[in-house]
Order: C-alpha cells, then structure tokens, then sequence
C-alpha cells in the first residue's frame, strides 16, 4: 500500500468513479479505498450522473471515463467548471493519442490516465491532482497535444496573450514545453514560489482552470508552435 498523505490530520480526499463499467468501478474502489487518506463516496454510469454524485457530494477528485451513455465524461467535465465544481477531474481513457483527450483537457481535466496503467499509481494520480498539480507525462502530453493541435489551430486566441506580461510568456512557454515549476525556475532564474504567483496570474489572466488548460492554450493560440522546443 502506498504512503499515505503527510498530512495526517487531514481528512480523505473524497473520490467520484465514473464509467459505465460496473467491473472497473469496483476495480477502482478496491484499489482506491485500500488507502486510508481516500475515500469513495459516489460512483456513476454515465455523465449526466457523474454531474449530479460530484456535486451533491462535494467531491475532491473524479475518476473520469471519456465514452459513457448520456453525457460523454467530456460534457460532464464542462459541466462540473460551468457549475463551480472544485473537483478535479481525471480521464480515463484506453488510447494515449485520443483526440477525447486533448478536449478533455480543453474542458478543465487535470490529467489523464490509461485505464491499463499501472494500478499502483491510481492513488497517487489521485492527490497529485488535488493539490493542483497536473498529471501528464510530459512527454506523451506534448505529443498528444501536437497532433491535434497542428491540424486545429485557434488563431482567435491569440489576441488574449496580450493581457500577460513579458515574464508570463516566458514562463507559459515554459510550462508549455513539460518543465516542472522548479525547472521554470531553474530556467528563468526565479525563486520556485515567484514561479507560482506567475501561474497563478496566467491563469486568471486567460481565465483557465488548471495549468493544463494553459499548455493546451499556448498551444492553440500560436504561442508555442507544434514540434519546436521540449525535451
């Protein structure tokens, strides 16, 4: 089992599952609640209630399929951010380069994970995301960005961009190419937390949701072109 939470004090993180597979979810369940720091309260199978059990159970995080019936887990993430929801939402997906994804991650979602993943890192995925962090292996994200992207542009963000100061491009470029607030840091020589307050800003700024949200915008808007930069 892995560690839990430092915080000890602090209660379980509240997790939805969401998929239209009653044999995953119980899956999932198992695995999640074998965690002493989370705890499932609410399961759905479909997106119209993955909606509803998030909201009325002021879930922390949502484990989210992205094809269910009635509303796809993308409708439903769109609707959980139009609602205020401070849940963040995890995809669940069974192909890496899934267009699904990438409009996933336009909605709102913080990350995405293959449902064939490594079951050890499930309750991990799960309080990375809730502390506001993204998860994405950097490397498969741009990729998976850079294929859709390059085929759909949105020029008509771009005029947005204006609103962010010199050192904000720099460090949504940054983040954009994969780099960890501590390598932005490194990068630009800032202090890690100076970092921070510049994402928080960017954020705001474009009116986004997650640090995924910006690499998606900065992609789309122009700012970083399709296949330039990135380790």
């Amino acid at each position: 089992m892995a560690s839990p939470d430092p915080r000890s004090d602090a209660p379980p993180l509240k997790l939805v599952l969401a998929d239209d597979e009653a044999v995953l979810r119980a899956g999932l369940r198992a695995i999640l609640e074998a965690e002493d720091d989370l705890r499932v309260v609410g399961e759905a199978s479909d997106g119209a209630e993955a909606v509803e059990v998030t909201l009325a159970t002021h879930a922390d995080v949502v484990f989210m399929d992205v094809r269910m019936p009635r509303l796809d887990g993308i409708a439903a993430t769109r609707r959980l951010v139009a609602a205020g929801s401070r849940a963040r939402v995890l995809v669940l997906t069974t192909f890496d380069a899934d267009e699904a994804v990438v409009e996933a991650l336009r909605a709102g979602a913080a990350g995405f994970l293959l449902k064939d993943g490594a079951p050890d890192r499930l309750a991990e995925a799960a309080r990375t995301v809730a502390r506001g962090e993204a998860l994405l292996a950097p490397g498969i994200t741009r990729r998976l960005i850079e294929q859709h992207v390059e085929r759909s542009g949105r020029p008509e963000l771009r005029p947005a961009l204006d609103a962010l100061t010199p050192r904000e491009l720099d460090v949504l470029r940054e983040l954009a190419a994969g780099r960890s607030n501590a390598e932005i840091a490194a990068a630009l020589f800032l202090a890690e937390a100076t970092v921070k307050t510049h994402l928080t800003s960017i954020l705001a700024k474009l009116g986004l949701r997650s640090r995924v949200q910006a690499v998606v915008y900065a992609y789309e808007s122009g700012l970083v072109v399709p296949g330039a930069g990135g380790d």
